[in-house]
């Protein structure tokens, strides 16, 4: 029996989920949004049952055993520790947190219930082409997988802000492409290689500030552009860039991988391999995953991209398989979701995003610090006077 599921969040992503839920066999029972009037739109045209603004009313529903959390990212660690607390599973959204502190408080809650699935939303873990590429790195293919040179990661893409002003232009709130896709990746650099950043060296820059109805006083804040390298614990060098500047909704994603003996390159959902030959030395090209395999929806109206929409389908398919082979909602097998995202991965991916803006404002190569402990109320409130200080300067 799969578990039911309480939707936090009316926007894009949860339209987007919906419908793969459904396909994949699971009930939607509740959804919350952040107004009355949001909740009962989507949940209007979703045909969910029941729809709210408070979100204990969704997660204290018997029906409900599982949450999604897509809403701003200042709710997750709130709404997923009370989850987990009272028993229900957890899929949250990237970025996991706003800050390594909420961040903590999410893996400490999963670590206490470890019998409840908690995981976040890195899709591209699922895509097929990645999966054969790690594969394939873990085989020899590119020669010893520590031994791995570099790795380099562009994304091209259109805008991620709408024509109102939400918390996707503040980067305060969350807003922004490091958040949004640069978390995908360096997540994905640590689930193909397994190895983490000690030190990064990052440019985070907003270039478009007014758009559509946003102008005046109100000014978009999140960046819109970032570029950063990262060197990992084996010495293997990365180095991402992201540019939001493309018209017509298009989309363009490449991922190489570089060892001694060639090189592994997913381009959208198809895997080729370069790899030097014989004595020779000739460099040959070969398809190893081809991606042939169309979604059963459509999703022509939205504009994620659909690499992320692909794995997002994966990810959830996993979570019914996870729950399939039992009879009673409670039961589930760890083994169909065990490629997904953790919290404790979610954490390192935020203490990554911090070291990158550090390093942004620095202009310097900035160490990776993951927060271990919940700081002292002296020290946070210590940095809350620095912080007002700067701010009235």
């Amino acid at each position: 029996m799969l578990p039911g599921i309480g939707m936090f969040g009316t926007g894009e992503i949860t339209r987007v989920l919906v419908p793969i839920l459904r396909d994949k066999g699971f009930n939607i029972a509740a959804i919350w949004g952040r107004t009355l009037r949001e909740a009962e739109e989507a949940a209007l045209e979703l045909q969910i049952p029941f729809f709210t603004s408070k979100i204990d009313d969704v997660l204290l529903r018997k029906d409900v055993d599982m949450v999604f959390i897509t809403c701003p990212p200042y709710l997750h660690s709130q709404i997923s520790v009370k989850a987990l607390g009272i028993g229900k599973h957890v899929v949250c959204d990237k970025p996991m947190a706003l800050f390594q502190t909420d961040a903590l408080k999410m893996v400490r809650a999963c670590q206490y219930y470890p019998s409840l699935i908690s995981i976040v939303n890195h899709s591209l873990r699922f895509l097929p082409a990645i999966g054969h590429m790690k594969k394939a790195i873990q085989e020899g293919y590119l020669g010893p997988p520590e031994q791995l040179a570099l790795i380099d990661v562009k994304v091209r893409m259109s805008s991620l802000f709408h024509n109102k002003f939400d918390w996707l232009c503040d980067e305060t709130m969350g807003g922004g492409v490091l958040n949004l896709v640069g978390s995908h990746v360096i997540d994905l650099v640590k689930f193909l290689t397994e190895r983490k950043a000690v030190k990064v060296h990052g440019t985070v820059r907003t270039y478009i500030k007014h758009m559509g109805q946003i102008n005046g006083i109100r000014q978009i804040t999140a960046p819109d552009f970032c570029t950063f390298q990262m060197e990992l614990e084996s010495g293997t060098l990365v180095t991402v860039n992201i540019n939001c500047h493309i018209s017509n909704n298009a989309f363009h994603q490449e991922v190489s991988v570089y060892g001694g003996e060639g090189h592994l390159t997913v381009r959208g959902g198809d895997l080729v391999a370069h790899r030097t030959t014989g004595e020779t030395g000739v460099i040959k090209e070969e398809m190893l995953y081809i991606d042939v395999q169309d979604l059963q929806f459509s999703t022509s109206e939205t504009t994620l991209p659909r690499p992320y929409v692909k794995g997002l389908c994966k990810m959830v398919g996993a979570l019914r398989d996870a729950f399939h082979p039992n009879k009673e909602t409670a039961g589930w097998i760890k083994e169909p979701v065990q490629a997904a995202a953790t919290f404790e991965d979610g954490l390192y991916v935020q203490a990554v995003l911090d070291a990158v803006r550090k390093s942004s404002e620095d202009r310097c190569w900035t160490k990776v610090n993951v927060c271990t402990e919940s700081p002292t109320n002296q020290k946070f409130l210590s940095a809350a006077r620095m912080t007002s200080a700067t701010a009235l300067h």
